[in-house]
């Protein structure tokens, strides 16, 4: 079998997201047929996340009755995030118009959750005046510095972290100017040894200050995730939140809503106690993807207490709503990776 034949039977392959063949949509980056091992490399750039991991399943079964090896990787042309980041293939923002709604919770699961699928993640606590994410996990280690004074950030569940609250003292409050704001968040940016990662996860703080522009200024994201409570306040507030990625051309991921219901393990029955709808809504009237409703659960508050992101309880059923809402993240980075390699073309 040679190149002709395998790039056929690669076009039995949908990419069900884009609406047609992966050969036709320039998806195929390469193919090598050589010593009995057939060589696809695919243009796909969000690792593990199902919807390309089920496109690399369905490569492997076209190509099953062949008789050669499959041997597949994976890369997009431009692949990485410039010269800011030139290691992470994806850098994801997660943000809130407002606070309280649950924004850190959110992002922190969501690493946690990319983590134990298997990927290569980072998280970056951007909240400089309310940095809480080492807390969540349960962090208590520092960063190290090399020689040439770059730091090397902690790890936790296979997440590696770079957070403000290492740098300060833990009651000591963060009272900088814009540009101070600037410098330190490209500093933390900039002077860390990430590694490769195939995530970046970024905690925003909430509203639309300095740290937001700073960080549009400076990283190029694949997306934003942007988190609300179902009530018309926090909508409001969100709102703001996606106008301000759309006037710096920031693709936005999708809206998650917060705190959609409270099921009560005492009479059975769920309560709206913040209203319904609200985030489903606000992504449908900006034609936006709806990530998913997370509801309000104590374990919740107790997991980020504790350092025990409730992502990693396979037990539970809230677990089970923050991995759809880490898968459905990767899935949208995925789709948003995949179109940037056709137009590269």
């Amino acid at each position: 079998m040679n190149e002709d034949a395998v790039r056929e039977r690669l076009r039995q392959v949908d990419d069900p997201d884009l609406g047609d063949d992966i050969v036709s949509l320039g998806l195929v980056n390469d193919i090598t047929v050589e010593d009995g091992t057939v060589s696809v490399s695919l243009a796909l750039g969000a690792p593990y996340s199902p919807s390309e991991t089920d496109i690399a399943n369905r490569v492997r079964d076209a190509l099953a009755d062949t008789g050669l090896d499959v041997d597949l990787s994976a890369y997009v042309p431009g692949d990485g995030t410039g010269d800011i980041l030139p290691n992470v293939q994806n850098v994801i923002a997660v943000a809130s118009g407002k606070g309280g709604v649950g924004k850190s919770t959110v992002s922190t699961n969501i690493a946690a959750g990319l983590a134990d699928r298997g990927a290569r993640v980072g998280l970056f606590d951007a909240d400089i005046y309310g940095p809480n994410v080492p807390r969540m996990l349960a962090s208590d280690q520092h960063p190290q510095a090399t020689e040439d004074e770059r730091l090397i950030p902690p790890e936790k569940y296979g997440i590696k972290l770079m957070s403000m609250a290492y740098l300060a003292g833990d009651d000591d409050p963060v009272i900088w100017r814009g540009p101070m704001v600037h410098k330190v968040i490209t500093q933390l940016v900039e002077d860390v040894e990430w590694g490769h990662l195939d995530y970046l996860v970024v905690d925003l703080p909430p509203g639309t200050g300095d740290t937001q522009l700073t960080m549009l200024q400076t990283v190029p994201l694949t997306g934003a995730v942007v988190v609300t409570t179902p009530q018309d306040v926090a909508v409001d507030d969100a709102r703001k939140a996606l106008q301000m990625f759309g006037k710096h051309d920031t693709n936005v991921l999708g809206v998650v809503e917060n705190m959609s219901t409270f099921h009560c393990p005492d009479c059975g029955s769920d309560h709206d106690i913040f209203g319904t709808g609200g985030g489903r809504a606000l992504a449908d009237e900006n034609d936006l993807p709806f990530l998913g409703e997370l509801p309000l659960d104590p374990s919740v508050r107790a997991g980020s207490d504790d350092g025990a992101p409730v992502v990693l309880d396979d037990d539970s059923a809230t677990g089970d709503a923050f991995r759809r809402l880490a898968a459905n993240t990767a899935d949208m980075a995925g789709i948003i990776r995949r179109r940037t390699a056709q137009t590269d073309r």
